[in-house]
């Protein structure tokens, strides 16, 4: 017996059947396809190791980045780079090495991401593609209570002091001793080393009157009863990741404007009381390689 258009309806593997397509097609228009949805994974040659965003690091400036008691890498920057890495599908790797040795190894690709807090120029910017994402001030440390007195960069003149070879601190501490030469005052005696566990050690033994340093790192060194803070705020710098490759920093880009639209960014250096970039957006500056 030949059915009508209602007894088809109203049968039970009819009902069953519109339901399952009305649902299928509900949920069609409300959640993409996998396939819409998925972000082309990051790979070689974008970066060096299938499933691994390798980092250069070093680890001698707390909180930013240090190593704790235990041996683990720890600070803001370690977990801003974790944080990275988690948000595009990779798991962080951290080559431990001095700062002279990063810009040559990343041209090298011997890892893809400086993650040191290199601080932005205009000659860096033309070598790699670098990511503004702190705000940073020099400081100068003196030994415990201050001792000599050091108030002023006029009271540096003629002061031993160690700084950090090859990073912004150098270039900075020798700007300041060129405008004390400038101002008829002796020149600071300069006295280079290879990272900043090196000029805090020298410090605290009496070698030098004073380092210079990053002021959070400073502030962390004054709460810990090491050192005196004696001079802050100078010659505000913006501190970047350093990429080799356009299509890794992009990427990278997105994953940091996706944690401040989160809340992640801010949360986290609210925490250590690092100065956020002053931009709403992440973003490359300059011109990068070539």
């Amino acid at each position: 017996m030949q059915r009508n258009a209602d007894e088809e309806i109203d049968s039970p593997e009819a009902t069953r059947r519109f339901f399952c397509g009305a649902m299928a097609g509900a949920l069609s228009a409300i959640i993409p396809s996998r396939a819409a949805r998925a972000q082309p994974p990051i790979a070689p040659p974008a970066i060096i190791r299938t499933g691994m965003l390798v980092m250069s690091i070093n680890p001698t400036s707390p909180p930013l980045q240090f190593v704790n008691s235990q041996g683990q890498l720890q600070g803001l920057r370690v977990e801003l780079g974790n944080e990275v890495a988690r948000r595009l599908g990779l798991m962080p790797e951290y080559v431990r090495i001095e700062f002279a040795a990063m810009i040559p190894g990343l041209a090298g690709r011997r890892w893809d991401m400086i993650n040191t807090g290199i601080f932005w120029t205009e000659d860096r910017a033309r070598l790699m593609y670098m990511i503004p994402f702190e705000r940073a001030g020099i400081a100068f440390l003196a030994a415990r209570g201050n001792p000599l007195n050091i108030a002023r960069v006029q009271d540096l003149a003629g002061r031993r002091v160690a700084v950090e070879l090859g990073g912004i601190e150098e270039r900075r501490t020798r700007e300041i001793s060129q405008e004390l030469v400038t101002e008829g005052l002796r020149p600071i005696d300069i006295r280079t080393f290879s990272n900043s566990g090196e000029i805090f050690q020298v410090l605290r033994v009496g070698q030098v009157d004073a380092a210079t340093g990053i002021d959070a790192t400073a502030m962390f060194m004054q709460q810990r009863g090491d050192f005196s803070r004696v001079i802050s705020g100078l010659l505000p710098q913006v501190a970047t990741f350093a990429v080799a490759r356009r299509d890794l920093a992009e990427a990278v880009v997105g994953a940091l404007n996706e944690a401040r639209r989160d809340g992640f960014y801010d949360a986290l250096f609210e925490r250590y009381g690092v100065l956020t970039i002053e931009e709403t957006t992440f973003s490359i500056r300059g011109s990068g390689p070539g």
